[in-house]
């Protein structure tokens, strides 16, 4: 009985063991739990620190979680997130100042170089160097406005681009619409002797302009006021109010028709004298008038480029650039639109109508050799040099640039706008729209071209 004791103890120690921790670790699990840790903690031996460290890489998501919370918590107090967020509301201010900033200093840059402009302008000497980017439109981009049924004599565009007023031999006035080249208004003609019970023109319509405000059509506004300034075959100058509808002063000076008229913003106008062959600047509230010499044909048409430099057309075939204070001319070139006519009896193309895009370098002229002449002044409008032409068939009566200098208007007749002595029959009356292209330039060259 003792034998087979020892030999049960012998052959089986580990078991009587096991059972005993066994017994032991069932017993301590009918506890509570918490008494796990507890025991665990007193008796750190080898074996509880190996299965404690295998037991929370088990159920890692609970204790880290719960950890990252206290640590968060911990991190951030309120006082330190209201420190956080004041930091951040001042580095927005801060950025949002120094924006505004940059903004401020660019609008005063741009203020200055306007107030700039604005005084370079009044005084004649802002020149725009816009003719070295021109490069000539294709035939298929220039659009033609029929609705006139005689030669067109003269237009005038709209401050904002959007509209042309357009007036022909047949008495009548049409206003379009630049974007779909449609007839927005038109005001109709009327034969002679009618005019008691007409109430548009019976007569040939030769020169017309509209109010910077774009509110008044007339023969010529003082740019920026309603003063309106008139001119007549019997050589004289009239001076109105539109505002109070009323007659101001009658200007004398010229020996014939009057056939050009231009003004600006200054209280002066200038005129063109037919055949007296002289340009007369008229200074209004001084009373007084210069004289101007130069053309030795009859001068048709005037356009001033600023307050200081004007440019005329005569039936000589030249064209001239003049300053306000130099009795001749600056430049002329003659011919400028070459000569017809058998060898030996030459005659030159006659210049019918001038433009110029304000306060710029570019300039055109019309005749009736089909072309429209665009031409770039030089520096102090001491020079003209020819930078393309552009085909139109007829007698060009009247240019215009737009105010923006993106595209020219041309009306074009079967005639002359002052007589009959030629008759085109292969020319259509019409408004020729002619796009101002310019060269693709990169961003360094605009900048060094920026006025």
């Amino acid at each position: 009985m003792s034998s087979s004791f020892f030999i049960k103890g012998k052959e089986n120690p580990k078991l009587g063991k096991k059972g005993k921790n066994t017994a032991v670790t069932k017993r301590k699990g009918d506890g509570d739990p918490a008494g796990k840790g507890k025991v665990r903690a007193k008796k750190p031996n080898k074996y509880n620190e190996e299965i404690s460290s295998e037991s929370e890489t088990e159920s890692p998501a609970v204790p880290k979680k719960r950890q990252s919370n206290e640590e968060h918590v911990y991190e951030e107090t309120p006082q330190e997130k209201k420190l956080r967020l004041a930091k951040l509301y001042l580095e927005q201010l801060k950025d949002e100042e120094e924006k505004r900033a940059e903004e401020d200093s660019f609008e005063t840059d741009l203020i200055a170089g306007r107030l700039q402009e604005e005084v370079l302008e009044q005084k004649g000497k802002l020149q725009r160097l816009i003719a070295k980017d021109l490069i000539p439109p294709d035939a298929s981009e220039i659009r033609v406005l029929r609705g006139h049924k005689l030669p067109i004599t003269c237009l005038v565009i709209a401050p904002d681009d959007k509209c042309i007023f357009s007036a022909a031999k047949d008495c009548s006035i049409i206003k379009w619409d630049v974007g779909s080249g449609k007839k927005l208004h038109t005001i109709p003609g009327g034969r002679k002797g009618t005019e008691d019970r007409h109430v548009g023109h019976t007569a040939h319509i030769l020169c017309m302009a509209i109010s910077s405000d774009g509110k008044y059509l007339g023969l010529s506004f003082r740019k920026g006021t309603h003063d309106l300034y008139s001119a007549s075959h019997d050589r004289s100058v009239k001076v109105w109010n539109v505002d109070e509808n009323a007659y101001v002063e009658t200007l004398f000076g010229h020996q014939d028709a009057i056939t050009g008229l231009d003004s600006l913003s200054r209280e002066r106008c200038v005129t063109a004298g037919g055949r007296d062959r002289t340009v007369r600047v008229w200074k209004i509230a001084e009373e007084s008038q210069l004289v101007f010499h130069g053309h030795e044909g009859s001068i048709d048409c005037i356009q001033l480029i600023n307050e200081e430099h004007m440019i005329t057309g005569a039936d000589d075939g030249s064209v001239s650039l003049w300053s306000v204070n130099k009795k001749k001319p600056l430049s002329t070139v003659k011919l400028a639109h070459g000569c017809h006519g058998d060898a030996g009896l030459e005659q030159p193309h006659w210049v019918a109508s001038v433009a110029a895009l304000q306060n710029s370098d570019t300039v055109a002229s019309g005749s009736h050799n089909s072309q429209v002449n665009v031409w770039k002044c030089g520096q102090n409008y001491r020079g003209l040099e020819p930078l393309f032409s552009v085909p139109v068939s007829g007698f060009v009566n009247s240019l215009k640039f737009s105010s923006s200098g993106q595209f020219l208007v041309a009306g074009v007749g079967q005639e002359h706008r002052l007589g009959r002595w030629w008759r085109l029959k292969e020319a259509k009356n019409g408004i020729y729209v002619i796009p101002l292209k310019r060269k693709p330039s990169n961003p360094e060259e605009a900048k060094v071209t920026e006025y």
